[in-house]
């Protein structure tokens, strides 16, 4: 099919400005679904580095997977990937303290009144057990095991290599017809009276223009904030942290299938196990530890030989105050960032990119869409930031960073869910929002702030049929988990990565 005539206002030719994990996602989906229809150039730098340290995801990525008709075993043997059932969180209300952010269903409720009802009610009646008990996927990563095809079914995500899923995802794009073009940008052009972004200027002199361009350029924003100004929403007075020191280690054990998340004085430090080798990190606030003190930490904590030196990535909590301005849509870290702590950088960017390609201005761009963008951008944003400042502010920790952020105040959206839940134990989700009833239901039990008195209806059950209800529960997930091989098994099964996938470094088990 050949590709239509432009006639004034209307789109054809779309320019991605970076590649990264945000740039390949989006030339990836925009090919994938109109190839015939768009004139799409890729721009990035071998030079420039990515941030690279996105390994972690949560399970909408599976459905954006189905939709691009990507093999779930080629995609884990390409990116080393291993399973992610949920984020183990240790230290966070107290030093020695742990419990588990599950992604699958914990429980069966009603209409009515969720499943916590009726196990904070069965408490209250002495009937000794632990959430996670009712939710396969805490009781799999208990003990560190996986398996597809199980009744209940397992809802998890992955962790991979940052870097090879930008290669894999480039491979897929080219295929659809994608150009992508290799060097630095040095100069973007506007229209002078409309200041909409007419081309982008190479430092060899090549001239790239385009319809409508997708800033992937990083914190730096180039097309989104340094060309067009759009201005930034700074949510450091609820995210204290603004630093990270990463670094790659060794696998000194099988991997885990979940994310660690372990609460230090100043912040946190994430542990992701690939096939090959561990992505670590140390999340701090520069106000409370120094980028040395950082560095040394991480390098002590981690346990297992640095396969490179730790790099440092400095960032601000916040969100570009419009997602999409004029002709130019920002992705990725270019849009905003709320920090790694649930692993929602690669969601946002997938979300964003599924908008876009819902949304596409073939016609022409038009201010209602472009609005609406925006608004939905914004209110999604909003809800993951105050899923993260929960965390960080629900604790009993006395380091001053820790006490500062239980002291603050805190958003009224944030607040309002916090009072529903210590008065009438109530938590929701709203209908376009990432984190559910149980996410929310799991982070706060987890993190020390005790609920309200239980719904009517959990209260009217007679204590048999509650003993029958949790028994209903608990007995399939026991039998599927004694079924469960561990996940290195599993892997080695079903998507075993081969050497040529990262290189010459040989895994260490």
């Amino acid at each position: 099919m050949e590709k239509p005539d432009t006639s004034p206002g209307q789109i054809r030719k779309v320019v991605i400005a970076g590649g990264g994990t945000a740039g390949w996602l989006a030339a990836t989906a925009l090919s994938h679904q109109f190839r015939d229809r768009l004139d799409i150039t890729l721009i990035e730098s071998e030079q420039i580095g990515t941030v690279g340290v996105g390994e972690s995801t949560v399970p909408p990525i599976r459905t954006f997977h189905r939709f691009l008709q990507i093999d779930e075993q080629e995609f884990l043997r390409a990116v080393a990937g291993t399973f992610k059932l949920s984020i183990s969180f240790e230290n966070w209300r107290r030093p020695g303290e742990r419990y588990i952010h599950p992604f699958g269903t914990t429980g069966q409720g009603t209409w009515a009144a969720g499943f916590h009802h009726f196990w904070l009610d069965s408490q209250r009646r002495g009937m000794a057990s632990e959430l996670g008990d009712f939710c396969l996927e805490t009781v799999a990563s208990r003990g560190d095991q996986f398996s597809l095809g199980t009744q209940p079914q397992v809802n998890y995500a992955y962790h991979f290599d940052a870097g090879l899923y930008a290669k894999f995802l480039r491979r897929k794009a080219e295929g659809h017809g994608l150009r992508r073009v290799e060097g630095k940008i040095q100069e973007v052009r506007q229209h002078p009276d409309s200041g909409l972004i007419s081309a982008l200027v190479l430092e060899d002199g090549q001239v790239v223009d385009g319809d409508l361009f997708i800033d992937c350029t990083g914190f730096k924003g180039l097309l989104i904030e340094q060309t067009l100004h759009t201005g930034y929403e700074d949510w450091n007075q609820w995210l204290p942290s603004d630093r990270a020191v990463a670094v790659q280690t060794e696998s000194v054990g099988p991997p885990v299938p979940y994310t660690r998340a372990i609460a230090h004085e100043a912040g946190w430090r994430w542990h992701i196990p690939l096939q090959h080798r561990v992505g670590c990190g140390l999340v701090f606030s520069s106000r409370h530890m120094s980028d040395d003190e950082a560095r040394a930490k991480l390098l002590k904590d981690v346990g297992a030989p640095p396969i490179r030196d730790p790099w440092l990535v400095p960032f601000r909590t916040g969100r570009r105050l419009k997602a999409w301005n004029k002709n130019v849509v920002s992705l990725g870290l270019a849009s905003g960032f709320i920090e790694p702590l649930e692993s929602t950088s690669i969601h946002l960017a997938i979300s964003a990119v599924v908008r876009l390609v819902q949304m596409f201005p073939f016609d022409g761009i038009a201010s209602s869409l472009v609005d609406l963008y925006n608004n939905v951008s914004r209110a999604e944003m909003e809800h993951v930031r105050d899923f993260i400042i929960l965390h960080y502010h629900a604790t009993q920790r006395d380091e001053p960073m820790w006490k500062a952020c239980r002291e603050m105040e805190l958003p009224d959206s944030l607040e309002i869910r916090l009072r529903a839940w210590r008065e009438r134990a109530h938590a929701w989700q709203g209908a376009d929002e990432l984190f559910r009833v149980d996410s929310w239901t799991h982070v706060l039990l987890g993190q020390g702030i005790a609920p309200g008195p239980p719904h009517p209806l959990a209260r009217a059950l007679a204590d048999e049929d509650m003993r029958k209800l949790l028994h209903g529960i608990r007995e399939p997930i026991g039998r599927a988990v004694a079924q469960m091989p561990s996940q290195q098994v599993f892997i080695d099964r079903y998507c075993k990565a081969g050497i040529e996938a990262w290189g010459s470094r040989t895994p260490v088990h």
